[in-house]
């Protein structure tokens, strides 16, 4: 017997309380622009800061490491692999004052690392490299989303794809309303978790707009608020089984693979959240708004007389 997280043949009418929903998406936006504009807690890729590279003799216990390096109260530390267990990034902040204690703080970094270890690089990020970075992060986002604007306009219809395009950038927003509302650091896997969602997101989009699509060519006669409905509950358990898979993999990784895998980690789970909840009740009932063309259109008249031939 095949695990169904919802019922058979459920009924529930989402189009009914869209403007609930619309409601509470527009808080996450404003709160997103708001806390874009209020300012993120950038982490030392965008601000800039010292960046060591550094080949350990033997693996090192970097709970124990992370640990000294924040008690040197230089600001933020990041310690991260890179390759091997031996191979290790060091990131911290930039320092007040002048280029003496841009050295001292490197020094006592070294100090903690070792003194005898290769080191590989030694480097300054200077905050104009930072902004470049924010810059570059921002721009990385804009194409993705017109990437998939173009997609979803070629696969399907514009108004689907305009439909789409509204949920993630609700999606982003919320995400950023995250990271400035909780202080969490802003950096580049932030990107890449808002990358993550945005991907999630449209891949359940996709699949619900499918179903709307199949539907409106079955039931012609059937009112649009109840195809969107009726679509929406048919793939209601699909997408209420993917995100609950999804999250026990992501919540298993935010307990139990440490801090810098949790970090990582906690954003996606609220982004996959979120995005489950604009696939559902945000992107397919905008559809209602869009005069969404009824019949054969010009696009299944095309694949009517591809399956003839």
């Amino acid at each position: 017997m095949a695990l169904q997280l919802v019922p058979h043949n459920t009924k529930i009418d989402f189009v009914g309380r869209r403007f609930i929903t619309f409601f509470l998406a527009t808080i996450l936006a404003v709160l997103g622009t708001s806390g874009y504009f209020n300012g993120l807690n950038f982490g030392v890729d965008f601000k800039g800061g010292h960046v060591l590279e550094v080949h350990m003799d033997k693996e090192p216990n970097l709970t124990s490491l992370r640990d000294n390096l924040n008690h040197l109260n230089l600001g933020e530390v990041v310690i991260q692999e890179i390759g091997t267990p031996k191979d290790l990034m060091v990131k911290v902040e930039l320092q007040d004052g002048d280029d003496s204690a841009q050295g001292n703080a490197i020094e006592k970094i070294k100090a903690v690392l070792g003194a005898d270890h290769e080191y590989r690089k030694v480097a300054t990020v200077g905050p104009k490299v930072g902004g470049e970075m924010v810059q570059n992060a921002l721009k990385a986002v804009g194409l993705a989303l017109a990437a998939m604007l173009i997609y979803i306009a070629i696969r399907f219809e514009w108004q689907f794809a305009a439909c789409a395009i509204v949920a993630l950038a609700h999606d982003c927003l919320a995400l950023l309303a995250l990271f400035s509302w909780a202080g969490l650091e802003f950096n580049e896997t932030s990107v890449i978790a808002i990358l993550i969602t945005a991907g999630y997101s449209i891949n359940d989009t996709i699949v619900i707009f499918d179903r709307i699509r199949e539907n409106l060519r079955k039931f012609k006669k059937l009112e649009l608020c109840d195809i969107i409905n009726k679509s929406l509950n048919e793939t209601l358990s699909r997408t209420m089984m993917t995100a609950t898979t999804t999250l026990i993999a992501l919540t298993a990784l935010y307990f139990m693979a440490g801090p810098v895998i949790s970090a990582f980690s906690f954003p996606i789970i609220i982004g996959i959240t979120v995005g489950s909840f604009s696939s559902i009740c945000l992107a397919s009932p905008l559809l209602l708004y869009m005069n969404l063309p009824r019949g054969d259109s010009s696009k299944d008249a095309a694949e009517k007389s591809v399956n003839l031939s």
